[in-house]
């Protein structure tokens, strides 16, 4: 009897540690299964991400994401945001790597980035030449261009071209599941001096633009779109008076075929400095945007010494823009 208490004692002991086992195996494979921008607690409040490597004392925006989460593409810009170039950083041993110059960038005005969900295609901005024609310096302009995925890398960049590209600039390219291309433009006749437009794939070629009318567009300036991949709803950048800032973020839903009059994000997202560069995470669960909050929208609770005066001027919140994330259902988007 002895010995068969002993067997069982011993048959559970064994099987309990295989259910630890097991347990950890599948928390481990848990956590390596979330992408690495999930947060383990709620996220209500707008957080800034990757601090101090992504989100530093620098001009960074427009962050973009591979389907899997782990690379992430974005902008290191000059402090008068009129120079940008894409860097490129990676998720690995549990960090985020010192980001480096993408390797089709760093010469040009690059900006923009976009990669398709199914992480075959990146489009970007950029004023480099355009290979045929040859164009004089002082007519270059912004277009989109577009690489494919090619191994693990990407293939050169193409530009667009007409219809899609102008000869103003265009801004923003961000694409639906069914391949349509919604962008900013400054082209001729738009309602204001720059509008939002759309160029639907057929066929494998991106048809005349459509200007999305008086639902998003105003005298006003309306710039960066970033549509649901199933295009139910559109949120954007625009410079207006209602604004809180130098530019808001703002929400238009598609019922129908027609959009709704665009709203203001409101004061969770937008602040007095300027809002850019709407992005919602692969897997559907955060906000993304950039934010130029800081030292000048803050009162201070006391005097800083020099040196703390140094360090905020150096550090994120300076002023200068940073990548901020929240949960996606703060922006209570309607169905």
């Amino acid at each position: 009897m002895k010995s068969y208490h002993v067997l069982i004692a011993g048959t559970l002991a064994f099987a309990a540690g295989l259910f630890v086992s097991f347990s950890s195996v599948t928390a481990a494979s848990g956590e390596a299964s979330r992408p690495p921008y999930a947060s383990k607690e709620p996220m209500p409040e707008p957080t800034i991400f990757a601090e101090g490597v992504v989100s530093t004392g620098d001009f960074e925006s427009h962050p973009a994401f591979t389907p899997d989460g782990r690379t992430l593409y974005f902008l290191k810009n000059s402090p008068t945001f009129n120079f940008w170039t894409i860097v490129v950083t990676y998720f690995k041993n549990n960090r985020w790597s010192a980001p480096e110059v993408a390797s089709f960038s760093g010469q040009y005005r690059d900006a923009d980035p976009f990669i398709t969900s199914d992480g075959s295609k990146f489009y970007f901005i950029s004023d480099r030449p355009k290979a045929v024609p040859k164009i004089k310096e002082e007519e270059k302009s912004l277009d989109i261009w577009l690489m494919e995925k090619v191994g693990n890398g990407w293939g050169a960049p193409k530009n667009l071209g007409a219809p899609v590209n102008s000869s103003g600039s265009e801004w923003y390219p961000a694409v639906a599941l069914d391949g349509t291309l919604y962008f900013g433009s400054d082209r001729a006749g738009g309602k204001g001096s720059t509008d939002i437009y759309r160029s639907r794939l057929v066929d494998g070629k991106y048809m005349e633009p459509e200007n999305l009318g008086d639902a998003i567009n105003t005298q006003f300036d309306e710039f960066e779109p970033y549509i649901a991949p199933d295009q139910t709803y559109l949120i954007f950048m625009a410079a207006r008076p209602d604004g809180r800032g130098g530019s808001d973020l703002y929400i238009s839903h598609q019922r129908g075929g027609t959009w709704t009059k665009a709203v203001n994000l409101g004061d969770k997202i937008n602040s007095n400095g300027s809002e850019y560069s709407p992005k919602v995470s692969p897997d559907g669960k955060y906000f993304f945007w950039s934010s130029t909050r800081g030292l000048a929208s803050m009162s201070q609770p006391k005097r800083f010494s020099y040196a703390e005066l140094l360090t905020r001027l150096r550090s994120p919140r300076n002023g200068l823009g940073d990548i901020y994330q929240i949960d996606i259902s703060m922006l209570n988007i309607q169905p």
